[in-house]
């Protein structure tokens, strides 16, 4: 299975951060936050790896090269300046991902400890998208969709009784954005709807540790909470690799 990371955003609210470094770049817990996502893919056995980027990408690929010292392959989707939203990110990357087979696709602005390796079985039958979700954080509390259900496979819907937040992680078919030319900016959101509508969509709750970094305020606390984790309740990949 390839994977993505979306890393083209501007970072408006991470404002004057972001001035001068892209926000995937932006440092927290002693490395990238960007690397972070790269360690837990290589961890988990996920060896191919697209990133798009717009704003200063030229940093991003200069700092990441070709991905060779996390023992990853990295290709970069370039974007023009102010990129093409999320369904138009990843339909202008297909030609990287691939037409058959399903991918996963991480944004580049949070940080999750979800099990990466769970993607490699996540979708089944004819559903378009598997979504990680979490519970709703302060800043966002109405959530984005219901999950029908505690099991892995439960179906997602647009409404219901418990609405809870969208993570920033899914794994996708290619089919999902076969509506959509190479190029062409197009939001995620109303396709996952009308696959929902049409029960092609499944999810998983999350409970672990995540954060929308969408601040400089998030990313100061998660730079305090990752530094002050002992070397037991860090991950993995923190031990294994250093720093770029």
């Amino acid at each position: 299975m390839k994977a993505m990371i979306l890393a083209a955003g501007r970072g408006e609210r991470m404002r004057p951060l972001t001035d001068h470094t892209p926000k995937p770049l932006l440092p927290v817990g002693g490395k990238p936050l960007i690397v972070w996502h790269l360690e837990h893919l290589a961890t988990a056995g996920l060896r191919e790896v697209v990133i798009n980027h717009a704003h200063l990408g030229w940093q991003i690929e200069a700092a990441l090269g070709d991905g060779a010292r996390w023992g990853l392959s990295i290709r970069y989707s370039a974007e023009p300046e102010g990129a093409l939203e999320t369904a138009g990110g990843i339909a202008n990357a297909l030609p990287l991902l691939g037409d058959d087979e399903s991918f996963l696709v991480i944004n580049g602005d949070i940080y999750c400890d979800w099990d990466v390796a769970r993607a490699l079985a996540a979708l089944t039958g004819t559903d378009l998208a598997h979504l990680v979700l979490v519970p709703n954080p302060s800043h966002h509390p109405r959530g984005d969709f219901a999950l029908a259900g505690t099991a892995v496979d439960a179906g997602i819907t647009a409404a219901g009784v418990q609405v809870y937040t969208f993570s920033g992680i899914g794994i996708y078919r290619p089919q999902l954005f076969a509506g959509i030319r190479r190029g062409e900016r197009a939001q995620l959101a109303p396709l996952l709807r009308t696959a929902m509508a049409a029960r092609h969509v499944s999810g998983e709750l999350h409970a672990g540790r995540w954060t929308d970094v969408g601040t400089p305020q998030r990313l100061a606390e998660l730079d305090v909470e990752l530094r002050s984790l002992s070397d037991e309740e860090m991950p993995s990949p923190m031990r294994e690799h250093g720093d770029i």
